[in-house]
């Protein structure tokens, strides 16, 4: 839905489009915001704008600092460590609740999404829409699909590392076969296999973490609240 068109939910489409735009990395972490100028580019007034950087503030996605600016936040390796935990905790879980024989149609529908991870040329975005669809099927195949919003809705800064790392890999594929691998072990009934495979999976962000903050240090929040200087912020490889 657009912003432009929205209505009387211009401020839920606002948020959906800038938290969209942060967790893609199309506003970098550390980029200045301006209410003004997001307001005459999304073709809304600056209340709806103002009011999504209020629920993004709340998420810890945005910054705001009276009389500096408001400013994307950086990504806070505390944050994706408590989304990790969160995440793990539940896709682990959910593992030993995956019937004997699984739903078909779920377990075809992870297969395809197999298969399209697996073609050549898939762009970084892409895969990452796969990924997430993979994980979401799997609680799905376990009857905890519910549960994926709640794990969603804290993983912003997660979800900003991993695609840092995901930009910063020379490619997906070990990924792929890391899907693979638990996706055999659940459908053979080693549950331990795909909770060791999972979670190694899993922690995977970690690493990723502190390659990119080696080569890319401005991302990560040194002090999560130390007022930053205005100025431009680009991604590389984005």
């Amino acid at each position: 839905m657009s912003p432009r068109k929205a209505g009387g939910s211009s401020r839920l489409a606002v948020y959906e489009s800038l938290r969209r735009r942060i967790l893609g990395l199309e506003l970098a972490p550390g980029a200045a915001l301006s209410e003004n100028d997001l307001a005459a580019e999304m073709g809304v007034s600056r209340t709806p704008v103002r009011e999504s950087m209020i629920l993004l503030s709340e998420e810890g996605l945005v910054q705001v600092f009276p009389k500096v600016g408001t400013f994307v936040s950086r990504v806070d390796a505390t944050r994706v460590a408590d989304a990790q935990f969160l995440r793990e905790a539940v896709e682990l879980a959910a593992l030993e609740d995956i019937p004997a024989t699984p739903d078909p149609d779920l377990v075809a529908a992870l297969r395809e999404n197999l298969e399209r991870q697996q073609v050549a040329g898939t762009d970084r975005e892409e895969f990452f829409r796969l990924d997430e669809e993979f994980h979401h099927a799997l609680l799905r195949l376990s009857g905890h699909g519910n549960s994926w919003s709640t794990v969603a809705s804290a993983k912003g800064h997660l979800d900003r590392a991993r695609r840092l790392g995901l930009y910063d890999a020379a490619s997906p594929r070990p990924f792929v076969e890391q899907h693979a691998d638990v996706l055999t072990a659940v459908l053979s009934g080693d549950t331990e296999a795909a909770r060791t495979t999972l979670r190694g999976h899993l922690r995977a962000v970690f690493e990723d973490v502190e390659r990119v903050r080696r080569r890319s240090p401005e991302l990560f929040a040194t002090d999560p609240d130390a007022v930053p200087v205005r100025r431009s912020v680009a991604v590389w490889g984005n």
